[in-house]
């Protein structure tokens, strides 16, 4: 078996790395249950996995990484559980600043940030702000989002413009990132066959991994075999095979 070293020189050779993955970070409640512990430990210990994720990522020198922090339906979950999420995101901010800075990582929020509480609010433009130089991968933390509502506040900005006709081009020039490309690979665990209203626009196209294993457990080495599994796809964007290949023939 190929450990984690071996898997990276082998994505490093095949040359054919995601500019920009995206990860919903599922299964944080079910790994707790599976250990006797309440939700929250899961939430506690998911956080070592977004850690192995972002070092994977910037050793492989993926460009953009976008990780699923809190989604705005997650508003709704138990008032206990929130706060507990609420705390930890600013804990986690300040304990991996310094770890960002040495990786060179600019971290860049996306969604309804406004609604955090002001402690968490604050942390994170404190974090965005110390960053905002470097220049190396960007990670997007999705936090208070929603790809419905990411639309919507696309499409309201360019009424307010006076555009009575939009392109497409239009519409990414007023979503959180423009400066973006599309996820070329969104990563799942924990199962669930579903995108959960997660960056619907920019997923037109990008390559689907979902694993069973639960965000807890999710390592380096999984982030490598799902990039694995990714080179060996055949991204056709609506082509045939062999036009793809260089052949022409419809």
């Amino acid at each position: 078996m190929q450990d984690a070293g071996d898997k990276l020189k082998v994505i490093l050779t095949k040359g054919n790395i995601p500019a920009h993955i995206a990860v919903i970070m599922d299964g944080n409640g079910r790994w707790a249950r599976k250990q006797g512990m309440e939700r929250v430990n899961g939430h506690f210990e998911g956080v070592n996995s977004a850690r192995d994720t972002i070092e994977a990522c910037v050793d492989l020198g993926v460009r953009y990484l976008t990780l699923y922090v809190f989604s705005k339906e997650n508003w709704n979950r138990p008032e206990f559980e929130v706060s507990c999420l609420m705390s930890l995101l600013v804990e986690t901010i300040y304990k991996e600043i310094d770890s960002l800075m040495e990786k060179n990582v600019k971290v860049f929020p996306i969604g309804e940030t406004s609604q955090l509480p002001d402690k968490a609010r604050e942390s994170l433009e404190d974090v965005v702000g110390i960053t905002s130089s470097n220049t190396g991968m960007t990670l997007m933390l999705a936090i208070s989002y929603s790809g419905r509502e990411e639309i919507i506040r696309a499409v309201n900005k360019l009424i307010d413009s006076g555009k009575i006709s939009v392109t497409e081009d239009d519409i990414r020039s007023c979503l959180y990132n423009s400066e973006a490309p599309d996820p070329e690979l969104m990563i799942r665990t924990g199962g669930d066959i579903r995108i959960s209203n997660f960056l619907l626009w920019q997923c037109a196209y990008t390559e689907l991994y979902v694993t069973e294993k639960l965000w807890p457990d999710f390592r380096k080495d999984d982030l490598f075999d799902a990039v694995i599994n990714y080179q060996g796809r055949e991204r056709r964007f609506g082509k045939t095979s062999e036009q793809i290949k260089g052949d022409h023939i419809v």
